[in-house]
């Protein structure tokens, strides 16, 4: 493979593989096609064991800088230690089993280099066998408030200023594995602006054996580590009850009950309040955040059990009037059906 190279390209394309011997063609024909042509192609093998190396070194352009790592050492060890050596303006990314569109670095470069002030660039992907565009949140004030929620920007979608990322040493956070860009994105917030491009751009992959979800406990804690990330813009300091609840709430997973219904409010106060100070999410979009947040509690709290009773309407009618805290008519008249069925099913059975 012919490693000579532009020196100082406009782009570096940051790509990690390993094992991806069905994928790679592909992924990287889809680079090497782009109508945008002024980058350098990184390609780190993490000591594959398949026939991906010998796919990669079939492939002539004198773009390409493929590095073959003796040992394995990890996607992050890959991702930063490309940084590292990367030539470009910007960074590009680009996993092993995703196609990148033709225009795909055009578009994002036109965007940057008219928009200083931003400093990712995602875009609207789509995922491989399915053309229905994944919907993303686009400008900068909607990002952050979807961070809230979770990872909002398609990684290998993505293009990164270099010079932001070299001045103030930030790089990937290997801890934070497989959920290192969430944490990544949370960080450059405080160096700029995040933007996801609404055309579609990227076809994303999807099976069975990605690591996310081989390590889907370690993605649930680094999830909600980042969601306390993101909350520490505001400044705030939880005690025991409300850092042990928000745990819960961010892991999806675990039950809510009526217990915790005052210290869900106790914290949406803080939280309304401490925006107020600070100001750093939009205040319409942060008030509607709150609202979605209490809608979601109040689902875990009264639709997602496994036995009503009729005392969990009477539960509900207590939130209701005292924090003003209602769900839909519609949802309301469910609850209250589950909870008589339940109760008449009781009786029934001990008479």
């Amino acid at each position: 493979m012919d490693s000579s190279l532009n020196t100082s390209p406009k782009i570096t394309v940051l790509l990690p593989v390993y094992n991806c011997e069905l994928y790679i063609q592909t992924a990287v024909e889809s680079i090497l096609n782009q109508t945008f042509t002024d980058f350098e192609v990184l390609i780190i093998d993490d000591a594959s064991t398949d026939g991906t190396l010998s796919i990669l070194k079939k492939i002539k352009d004198s773009r390409i800088q493929l590095i073959e790592k003796p040992v394995n050492s990890g996607y992050t060890n890959s991702l930063n230690y490309g940084l590292k050596i990367a030539k470009g303006e910007y960074i590009a990314r680009m996993d092993a089993d995703d196609i990148s569109h033709p225009e795909r670095f055009a578009q994002q470069i036109a965007y940057l280099e008219t928009h200083l002030e931003v400093v990712v660039c995602g875009t609207v992907y789509e995922i491989v066998g399915n053309d229905k565009s994944i919907s993303l949140p686009l400008d900068y004030e909607a990002i952050k408030i979807g961070l809230l929620w979770g990872n909002c920007v398609c990684h290998p979608s993505v293009m990164m200023r270099k010079s932001v990322l070299d001045q103030y040493a930030i790089q990937y956070d290997s801890t934070k594995e497989p959920a290192e860009d969430y944490h990544l994105w949370i960080e450059l917030l405080h160096y700029g602006e995040l933007y996801n491009l609404p055309n579609l751009l990227l076809e994303y992959r999807v099976y069975g054996n990605q690591v996310s979800r081989k390590r889907a406990e370690e993605q649930k804690k680094s999830d909600i580590a980042a969601k306390f990330k993101m909350l520490h813009y505001l400044n705030l300091a939880w005690n025991p009850l409300e850092k042990e609840f928000l745990e819960r709430q961010f892991s999806k997973t675990e039950r809510i009950t009526f217990k915790d219904f005052e210290v869900f409010k106790q914290i949406q106060h803080k939280l309304a309040k401490a925006n107020q100070v600070i100001a750093f999410f939009e205040p319409q979009l942060f008030y509607q955040y709150l609202i979605d947040l209490e809608a979601d509690v109040l689902r875990k709290c009264f639709l997602k059990q496994k036995r009503y009773t009729p005392k969990m309407y009477f539960d509900y009618l207590v939130a209701k009037f005292k924090w003003k805290a209602q769900l839909t008519k519609k949802k309301e008249l469910k609850l209250l059906l589950k909870s008589l069925v339940f109760w008449k099913t009781q009786r029934k059975k001990y008479k």
